[in-house]
């Protein structure tokens, strides 16, 4: 047979292998993941300082996801100055469709005219008893009133009620222990799964990170880790090594990584980050480090892991609380994307992260973030955004 007549005879078959090979790389294309490009696509102001009779700043903001997927928002409500020692309320709201109407705003705790009185905190979502735990202090600076007490309250419907206030100063001691402010953790692999997690620091003089454990879903507490401030128990100055407000998250191996305020900014104007391995049992020196990438002026900053990335909020400047940023990292926080999203140019502060995790496409698209910002003040106002991990296209 002639090679024209081979050629004829193969040509549909020819026809048909193309016609799928093209159809099979449409498909291929129409299936790639979306570009990653985040976005805020939506923010509310969900507390102005002086605007409530009642309070004269609103600080700290918490965010967290509850098991039935409501977002709560929680604050101090500081009835009569900005200060830390004033004396509180407890603020939270919450949401049922994620984020786009909220609740009004209802007190959950009051100290009455205590100074030092309470002091947020941490929330902690628990899936398996499908409870939120609020752990916070009172009397953690010793103003006027001792001893300082870790206490907590549990909300087991959604967030529309609370229990009584728990001490759990019988479990862990008496001492003063501040956690978060953010979140604390369950952790979802091992080693310890399903171990509650809540990290924090100590006194001002006895500082450093600590970290406090449950394994029976928050009914008893013990000490964890320690990292401790150099000189311990002695008032600090300039440059010494003195770990402070913190956020832990778990990575997919089952360890715990925790970023850190650097008080003093010991090496730099920057954050320390450190990694337990074991559940939360130990912060070994040897996984300490400064990460020069991430500048800050010594604040509280948002961090959360979704999906292999992990996140991180705080104001980007080395000396002024100014410059609200997210960055994004590929590699557990050891290097960060040059790409970055600011969110509010101004003065801004505090921050936390939340997310759905879980396997609906349109919850993996989401990370929500509540922070800190003013004109002129990072204290004027508490705003809630929501970023489209995709929407920036």
């Amino acid at each position: 047979m002639g090679i024209l007549a081979t050629l004829t005879l193969l040509l549909p078959v020819l026809q048909v292998c193309c016609g799928v090979r093209s159809h099979f790389n449409k498909k291929q294309k129409l299936q790639s993941p979306p570009l990653f490009s985040p976005l805020v696509v939506e923010e509310q102001v969900l507390w102005v300082s002086q605007e409530a009779a009642e309070v004269d700043t609103f600080r700290i903001p918490l965010l967290t996801f509850t098991p039935k997927g409501s977002l709560l928002a929680f604050c101090e409500a500081r009835k009569f100055s900005y200060s830390d020692m004033e004396s509180k309320f407890f603020a939270v709201r919450r949401s049922v469709d994620k984020g786009s109407t909220w609740s009004p705003m209802s007190f959950i705790l009051d100290d009455g005219l205590m100074v030092d009185g309470l002091n947020l905190g941490a929330v902690v979502v628990d899936e398996k008893a499908q409870s939120v735990i609020l752990v916070y202090t009172i009397c953690f600076h010793h103003y006027k009133c001792s001893p300082s007490s870790v206490m907590m309250v549990e909300s087991l419907d959604d967030g529309l009620t609370w229990s009584r206030p728990r001490n759990l100063s019988e479990q862990l001691g008496v001492k003063s222990f501040a956690p978060g402010p953010g979140f604390g953790i369950q952790k979802r692999h091992a080693p310890h799964q399903d171990r509650l997690v809540v990290c924090g620091h100590g006194t001002l003089e006895g500082d450093g990170v600590f970290c406090i454990l449950s394994d029976d879903h928050g009914k008893t507490w013990r000490n964890g880790a320690a990292l401790k401030s150099v000189p311990y128990n002695q008032p600090k100055q300039a440059l010494d090594f003195n770990p402070d407000e913190c956020q832990p998250v778990e990575l997919s191996d089952g360890s715990i990584l925790v970023n850190v305020r650097n008080q003093n900014k010991y090496h730099c104007s920057c954050r320390m980050v450190v990694r337990s391995l074991d559940g939360g049992e130990t912060l070994p020196v040897d996984e300490l480090f400064f990460d020069k990438n991430l500048i800050d002026p010594t604040v509280a900053a948002g961090l959360l892991e979704k999906d292999g990335r992990v996140y991180f909020t705080n104001p980007a400047h080395s000396q002024k609380r100014v410059n609200l940023t997210l960055r994004w990292s590929l590699t557990n926080g050891k290097s960060w994307e040059k790409e970055l999203l600011q969110l509010w140019p101004g003065p801004s502060g505090y921050s936390c992260m939340t997310t759905l995790n879980g396997n609906v496409t349109e919850d993996r698209k989401f990370i929500f973030i509540l922070y800190e910002r003013g004109q002129r003040d990072s204290v004027e106002t508490v705003v809630f955004a929501k970023v489209h991990l995709y929407g920036g296209l």
